[in-house]
C-alpha cells in the first residue's frame, strides 16, 4: 500500500474541492442572504487541510495499484462528506448539527436525494445552490474529474477509474486514454446540463431555478429548490423535459459518446440493456396507470402523467416528486420501489443495481429453466449476439447476493434503533439505491430519525455509491496484506 502517494492524491483532491465553496459563496454575495462567510470558512478549512496533507509528500512520485485506488476512492468520498457538511453547520441557516450536515452533504454528493432540512423554499439562496452543486459534482463522480488531471501531476489514472466507475464491466474505455476518457465523460455530462437548464428556463423557470435543477436532474440526484419538488412548478411542459433528461441520464453514457461520435441513435436500440431499460418504464408506467384510473385515485390522462412522472423519478433514482404517491394503493409504493432497486443503466449516474445485472439475472435464471429439459445442453448466456463470460455472471450473482445481504443487514440495524418496519426498509432502500424519499416517517423528510439512525443511513449511502465491493473491500483482512 502506498499511503505517502494516497496522501498526495488526497491532498489535491480536497485543495481541488475546496474552489465548489466559491460559486455559492457568489451567489451569496449576489443574493446577500448572508452565507458568504459560512462558504469562505469552508474554502479556507478545506483548502488549508488539503495543503497540509499534500506538503510533507509533494515530491512523492509512485504507480498506483489497484487496491490504492479502492482506498483513495473510499477516503475521498467520506473526506468531502465530511468537509461539505462545514457551510451546512456553519451557515445561520439551517444551521445544522454534526449529523445533519453530514447527512445533508453525503446525500448531496452521493446523489441520494435525502434531506434533512424541512422550509427548503425558505433556506438562503447559496445553500439551495450548493445542495444542487454537491449532487452535480457527485452525478458523474468527482474522481473521475480529477482522473483528467492527474496524469498531469505525474499519477495514473486508470486504477481510480475502475474504482469509481458504476457497473459490472469497468475495463472497457470510451477512447484508448483514461484521461480522454475522462474528459469525453465530462464534456458529455456537461452538456447534457446545459440543454436540460435551458429547457427548463425556456418552459418557464427562473432561470436559478433552471441551473439548480438542472444539476440535480442529470445527476439523478433529486434535490429541489422547493418542498414540493417539481410538483411546485405543476408545468406538463417541465415534467416532460424532466422526464427526458431522468431518462437519458440512467442511460449508459458510452451510449451517448457513441452517439455524438458516429452521428446516429440507431445503436440505442440496438444495445440490449436500453431496450430493457425502456422496456421496464413503460411496462410499470402502464401497470401503474391503469391502476390508478381503475381504482378512481386519479382517471384519464392525469393518470398517465402522473403514473409517467412517478415511475420515471423512482426507477431512475432521482426522487423528485409530483404527486405524493405513498398514498396510491397500496401495491404501487411497493412495485416502484422494487424498481428502483434495478436503477439506472451502467455507466450511467443513476443508482440501485444497474438493469444489466438484472438482466444477467434473468437470463441466467431462464438458461437454469431450459437445463432442467435439457441437462447437457451448452447455453451460453448472450447479451444481443455476444456472450458474456461465466466470471461476469458468477461476478453479478455475487454482487446480488452481497447487495440483499447488506440490505437485510442494515435493515435490522434501522429497527434496532426502535424504527418501524416500513420506515426502515425503505429507508434502507432509499439510501443503499440512492433513491432518496421512503414511506412511512421519510416520506417528506429524515429531520425526525434519531442520530443512530442517520449514521447508519449515510454509511448505506456510501455503500450504495460505491456499488457495496469497493467499500467492503476495505473491511477484508486480505487487502491490508503485503
Amino acid at each position: 500500500m502506498h499511503f505517502r502517494v494516497i496522501l498526495r492524491i488526497l491532498g489535491i483532491l480536497m485543495m481541488v474541492f475546496s474552489f465548489s465553496m466559491v460559486p455559492p459563496a457568489l451567489v451569496s454575495w449576489l443574493y446577500d442572504d448572508g452565507s458568504m462567510n459560512a462558504f469562505l470558512v469552508a474554502f479556507g478549512i478545506t483548502f488549508a487541510t488539503g495543503l497540509i496533507t499534500w506538503m510533507p509528500v509533494y515530491r512523492v512520485r509512485q504507480d498506483l495499484r489497484t487496491r490504492d485506488g479502492f482506498l483513495i476512492t473510499v477516503l475521498f468520498w467520506t473526506v468531502l462528506g465530511l468537509f461539505g457538511s462545514i457551510p451546512l453547520m456553519l451557515a445561520e441557516t439551517p444551521h445544522l448539527s454534526v449529523v445533519d450536515a453530514v447527512f445533508e452533504s453525503l446525500s448531496g454528493l452521493t446523489t441520494t436525494g435525502a434531506t434533512v432540512i424541512t422550509g427548503i423554499d425558505h433556506l438562503p439562496a447559496s445553500i439551495l445552490w450548493y445542495r444542487q452543486q454537491l449532487q452535480w459534482f457527485g452525478g458523474m463522480g468527482i474522481i473521475v474529474l480529477a482522473v483528467a488531471i492527474l496524469p498531469m501531476l505525474g499519477i495514473g489514472g486508470m486504477q481510480l477509474y475502475r474504482a469509481e466507475t458504476p457497473g459490472p464491466v469497468k475495463d472497457s474505455k470510451l477512447t484508448p486514454r483514461i484521461t480522454e476518457t475522462a474528459k469525453a465523460l465530462w464534456y458529455i455530462y456537461l452538456s447534457l446540463t446545459i440543454a436540460c437548464a435551458l429547457g427548463y428556463w425556456a418552459a418557464g423557470m427562473s432561470a436559478f431555478d433552471a441551473i439548480c435543477h438542472s444539476f440535480s436532474t442529470v445527476a439523478i440526484g433529486g434535490f429541489s429548490t422547493h418542498d414540493a419538488s417539481i410538483g411546485y412548478f405543476d408545468n406538463p411542459m417541465i415534467e416532460a423535459i424532466a422526464i427526458f433528461f431522468m431518462v437519458i441520464s440512467a442511460v449508459n453514457f458510452a451510449l451517448h459518446f457513441s452517439a455524438w461520435k458516429q452521428k446516429s441513435l440507431s445503436h440505442y436500440w440496438q444495445d440490449p440493456e436500453f431496450r430493457f431499460y425502456v422496456s421496464l418504464l413503460l411496462g410499470i408506467t402502464a401497470f401503474c396507470a391503469l391502476v390508478l384510473h381503475v381504482t378512481g385515485t386519479i382517471e384519464g390522462l392525469e393518470a398517465v402523467r402522473n403514473a409517467l412522472f412517478e415511475v420515471v423519478s423512482i426507477a431512475t433514482t432521482t426522487g423528485y416528486a409530483t404527486a405524493d404517491f405513498a398514498q396510491w394503493p397500496t401495491m404501487l409504493p411497493f412495485l416502484l420501489f422494487i424498481a428502483a432497486f434495478a436503477g439506472g443503466c451502467a455507466g450511467s449516474t443513476g443508482g440501485g443495481m444497474k438493469v444489466i445485472r438484472i438482466l444477467i439475472i434473468l437470463k441466467q435464471g431462464m438458461r437454469e429453466v431450459t437445463r432442467l429439459l435439457h441437462p447437457s445442453a451448452v447455453m451460453p448466456i448472450k447479451l444481443g449476439n455476444r456472450a458474456i463470460s461465466d466470471r461476469v455472471a458468477e461476478a453479478v450473482w455475487g454482487f446480488f447476493s452481497v447487495y440483499l445481504i447488506v440490505f437485510v443487514i442494515m435493515l435490522i440495524a434501522l429497527l434496532g434503533t426502535g424504527l418501524d418496519q416500513v420506515t426502515a426498509w425503505t429507508a434502507v432502500g432509499a439510501t443503499l439505491n440512492n433513491l432518496g424519499p421512503g414511506l412511512g416517517d421519510v416520506a417528506a423528510h429524515y429531520g425526525d430519525l434519531n442520530d443512530s439512525a442517520k449514521w447508519i443511513l449515510c454509511f448505506s449511502m456510501l455503500l450504495g455509491r460505491l456499488e457495496v465491493f469497493t467499500l467492503l473491500v476495505l473491511f477484508t483482512p486480505a487487502f491490508w496484506r503485503r
